[in-house]
C-alpha cells in the first residue's frame, strides 16, 4: 500500500511538473523570427534595388532571388529546430502550439506565393506578386495572436495589431518598389525586435 501511495505521489508530482512547465515555458521561436527577419528583409532590400534600377539585371532574377532566400531559410531553420529540441520547454503546450500556428503560416505563406507565381506567369503581370507583403504581415498577425493567447503577454497582442496594421499600410505603397522598403521596416518590427525578445527571455541551460 505504501508504495501505490508513493506511485501515485509521483505521478502527481510528475503532473504538475507538466503543468508547471507548460504555464511558465518561454516560447522557442526567437531564433527563427529573426533567421526570418534578416534573410527575407535582406531579399526585399534586394528586390527594391532591382524594381526600382539601381541594380539592372535580367527580370527574373527576382524569381531567383526569392528562390534562393527561401531555401536559405529552409537550411537555416532546420538547423535551429534541431537546437531547440534540445531546449527546456520545448514540449511544453506554449511552444507546441505556438509552433504549429508559425509552422501554419509558414506553409501558407509559401503556397500563395507559389500560387501568385503562377498566376503572374500565366497572366504575364508580375504586379500580383505585390500583394504577398500584405499577405505575410496578415498571416505573422494572426501566428501573434495565438501566442498572445498562449502566453497571456500584452506586448504579443500589441505586435499582432502592428502586424495587421503593417497589412494595410504597405498597401499604399504597392504600385511603387518603396513597398519593400516598408515592408523590411515592418517586418523588422514585428519579427526581429520581438525574436530577439523572445531570445533573452529563453533558459540557458540545456537538457
Amino acid at each position: 500500500m505504501t508504495r501505490d501511495t508513493q506511485t501515485i505521489q509521483d505521478d502527481i508530482a510528475y503532473m504538475r511538473a507538466l503543468a508547471h512547465e507548460g504555464r511558465h515555458a518561454p516560447l522557442l521561436a526567437g531564433p527563427v523570427l529573426v533567421a526570418a527577419a534578416v534573410i527575407f528583409g535582406a531579399a526585399n532590400l534586394g528586390q527594391w534595388a532591382l524594381q526600382s534600377g539601381v541594380v539592372s539585371v535580367s527580370p527574373w532574377a527576382q524569381l531567383w532571388l526569392w528562390i534562393g532566400a527561401g531555401v536559405v531559410f529552409a537550411g537555416v531553420l532546420t538547423v535551429l529546430i534541431g537546437r531547440m529540441k534540445g531546449r527546456p520547454g520545448y514540449n511544453s503546450s506554449g511552444n507546441t502550439a505556438v509552433g504549429a500556428a508559425w509552422s501554419g503560416v509558414g506553409y501558407g505563406i509559401f503556397v500563395t506565393w507559389l500560387g501568385l507565381v503562377a498566376l503572374a506567369v500565366k497572366s504575364g503581370d508580375w504586379r500580383w506578386m505585390m500583394a504577398m507583403p500584405t499577405i505575410v504581415l496578415v498571416a505573422y498577425g494572426s501566428a501573434w495572436m495565438v501566442g498572445a493567447a498562449m502566453t497571456r503577454t500584452r506586448w504579443m497582442t500589441m505586435t499582432a495589431l502592428l502586424s495587421y496594421a503593417g497589412a494595410v499600410a504597405v498597401a499604399w505603397f504597392a504600385d511603387t518598389p518603396a513597398i519593400y522598403l516598408a515592408f523590411t521596416v515592418v517586418l523588422a518590427a514585428v519579427a526581429l525586435i520581438p525574436g530577439l525578445i523572445l531570445m533573452r527571455q529563453e533558459p540557458s541551460e540545456v537538457v
